[in-house]
């Protein structure tokens, strides 16, 4: 049962609307690099650090041949890494992974392992000194036994199982983690017993087989699968002679693929925990002295921070970027505002589109990844916003456009279409589209979800009025069918929950706010294509009436949102509290949403009828949550961060970013909002 809607309270102080909007495009277009685009900055993560230590020193350990300058670089980056998790250790005595994270079982037992004081006087250097992490170590294992119950191995391979379920894509890893670091028991062997075996022989098979196979681990895990799996296989064969035969005989085949597959960066990914999983797992299969390894460890060497830590992955600049330009596109001169650069940064988003088959998923061309660097691969929530951001380029273009500029604009507009295509290609049975591979399986990174889907067909309605009559038929089927797969997909209380973003304040870690908001905007982009309101069987109205009134349920008593409804969060955060939990980030979200919708209800009442209630809960809802922001980011200057990112499953992040981009964004809808009132009422 969900508690009814706030009455919105209004606050003490009107704030200067247009100053909050002018500080909030100013802090945005200042956060552009040298090169004008927007890189911005992933949270520092201790289970990160925590893995790059282990696969630093595990390197250190093994490799005998380092000249004394290499060994004393790699030397020091263990040492400040392990006083960085020192310093950054949670009062309860666990971890989280970002430093604003609540403290669970993957990184505190990472951690564990990272900070276990091997023998001998190198290692004893390495930990920054035996006593520096005695107490640390104490605090860390009380925190495990409570939550695993003993530190028992068995005990905390259970603890581990238990919270990834059947996707081994994490667990496997931590567990080889740390088996290497001797925390599954003195024993080696019985520690390895408690690591799963990986069917790495598999990846000796064609890649066009991997769908079929149902591998336990998600589509860009292949790295993991084969490293370690091979490890596994080194320190604890099978007793079946046949599986010990079948391994020993593809290893050579499948180290060949794991090369191949590695990006110039030498980080798979350019994710370090996966990149340190692979080091480490190698260093224990006795293939130290692989290319791998090295290409490995210079990655790990190269994204050391100078603080001490290490981040979940380099950058998400063409995200981050496509999400500005898509947050700036709401007012009319937006490119004006871009400067000398505006023309610079669309061709370098054109130029982020893959035009070869990508090496590490087998995907066509077409797509975009997270990154311009080596380790991105193209998937499917990338992809529609560059697509998007193009569109917004395209549709900005100058009325006096010269003959020089038609051709670059035709350029874009078939880069637009093939991205459309490749999407178009990636769409499951079900109707709804998947991160990065159709088809793969059933573990919840390669399965269909409602807002990588909603996206897609946001891009796909933005580009089909200029595809051609048998690219629009095909359009049209794919996104009557990916509507009706969100339409199974909301919730009877009229939220969907979203695949890559959470909120730890919330039962199960969900975020339906995310979710609610980013699927909302696909249902109100579909009230602009008649031939989807006349599907009597999508009940796109009811749709969206239902998701908007999930929306004013969820904002808390001082006008913010957090990952879902008051009566959502988890029993740990008192009623009392709640309203101390909402993030700029989510509060965003819900306000440009509510403020399209209403802009939509403003411009065509007759295409858009609103039931004036709900229209009028919306407008205050909005402007309560504008107040927020206005307060909470100190009239657009400020724009602190949460963890409401999720990456490989169940790792937090935050972005240094997202709290600007999606505040510029929801106050860009607002303003359109406010010209288009006064458009009405007779006053521009």
């Amino acid at each position: 049962m969900h508690e009814p809607a706030l009455e919105p309270q209004r606050p003490e102080q009107v704030y200067p609307f247009d100053a909050l909007l002018a500080n909030a495009r100013r802090s945005l277009l200042e956060a552009r690099n040298a090169h004008g685009y927007w890189e911005g900055e992933l949270s520092s993560s201790a289970l990160s650090t925590a893995t790059a230590v282990c696969a630093l020193e595990a390197h250190l350990c093994d490799c005998q041949s380092l000249d004394a300058r290499m060994r004393e670089a790699i030397h020091e980056r263990i040492v400040r890494g392990r006083l960085w998790l020192i310093e950054n250790q949670n009062t309860d005595g666990g971890w989280g992974d970002t430093v604003k994270s609540m403290s669970n079982i993957s990184t505190t037992l990472l951690v564990w392992g990272a900070l276990n004081n091997l023998q001998g006087p190198e290692q004893a250097r390495a930990a920054g000194g035996s006593q520096a992490v005695l107490g640390p170590i104490s605090r860390a294992e009380a925190w495990i036994k409570r939550v695993a119950g003993s530190l028992a191995p068995e005990d905390i391979a259970r603890a581990v199982r238990a919270r990834y379920g059947k996707d081994q894509t994490f667990s496997v890893p931590i567990l080889m983690a740390l088996a290497s670091t001797r925390r599954l028991g003195a024993s080696a062997k019985q520690g390895w017993k408690l690591v799963p075996q990986l069917p790495f022989e598999l990846a000796a098979f064609p890649r066009s087989w991997f769908a079929a196979m149902k591998l336990p681990v998600v589509s860009y895990a292949l790295p993991a699968l084969i490293a370690i799996g091979l490890v596994r296989h080194r320190q604890a064969p099978s007793l079946n002679p046949l599986a010990r035969q079948i391994r020993n005989a593809t290893t050579p085949r499948c180290l060949r693929v794991l090369e191949s597959i590695q990006p110039q960066s030498g980080g798979f990914l350019e994710a370090i925990p996966l990149t340190s999983f692979v080091v480490i797992a190698l260093i224990g299969a006795g293939y130290g002295g692989h290319r791998t390894v090295a290409q490995g460890v210079g990655f790990l060497l190269d994204s050391f921070r100078s603080d001490g830590s290490w981040a979940i992955d380099t950058h998400l600049a063409t995200w981050v970027s496509t999400l500005s330009v898509n947050a700036l596109s709401h007012s009319s001169h937006w490119r004006s505002r871009l400067g000398s650069g505006e023309l610079s940064l669309k061709q370098w988003i054109c130029d982020q589109q893959y035009t070869r088959v990508h090496p590490f998923t087998n995907a066509a061309p077409g797509g975009w990844s997270w990154t311009p660097l080596s380790g991105g691969v193209p998937d499917a929530d990338d992809t529609p916003g560059a697509l998007l951001a193009l569109r917004a380029y395209y549709d900005a273009r100058d009325s006096q456009t010269s003959p020089d500029a038609i051709e670059p604009e035709r350029k874009l507009r078939e880069q637009a279409l093939a991205g459309a295509i490749w999407l178009l290609d990636l769409q499951n049975r079900d109707g709804g589209i998947p991160t990065f591979c159709k088809g793969w399986g059933t573990l919840p990174f390669d399965r269909s979800n409602p807002d990588i889907t909603a996206h897609g067909i946001r891009a796909w309605l933005a580009w089909i009025d200029l595809a051609d009559v048998s690219l629009q038929s095909r359009m049209r089927k794919s996104i009557l069918r990916a509507m009706e797969f969100l339409k199974g997909r909301q919730r009877r209380d009229g939220s969907w929950v979203p695949l890559w973003f959470g909120n730890q304040h919330v039962r199960d870690e969900e975020n339906p706010t995310y979710g609610t908001s980013r699927v909302l905007l696909a249902w109100l982009a579909a009230t602009q294509a008649p031939w989807l309101m006349q599907s009597n069987k999508l009940e796109v109205h009811s749709r969206i009436a239902m998701a908007a009134r999930w929306l004013l349920r969820a904002q808390q008593s001082d006008g913010s949102w957090t990952g879902s409804d008051r009566g959502s969060l988890r029993v740990e955060n008192p009623s009392s509290q709640a309203g101390a939990l909402g993030s700029i980030e989510e509060t965003a979200l819900a306000v440009e949403v509510l403020a399209d919708l209403c802009y939509r209800a403003v411009m065509r009442p007759e295409e858009f009828p609103c039931e004036p209630e709900l229209l009028d809960d919306c407008r205050k809802a909005m402007d309560f949550g504008v107040g927020w922001i206005a307060q909470g980011t100190k009239q657009g200057t400020e724009f602190p961060a949460s963890p409401i990112g999720f990456y490989f499953a169940k790792l937090w992040y935050f972005e240094r970013h997202y709290p600007l981009c999606y505040s510029v964004a929801a106050l860009e809808r607002v303003a359109a909002l406010r010209r288009a009132e006064s458009f009405r009422r007779g006053e521009v």
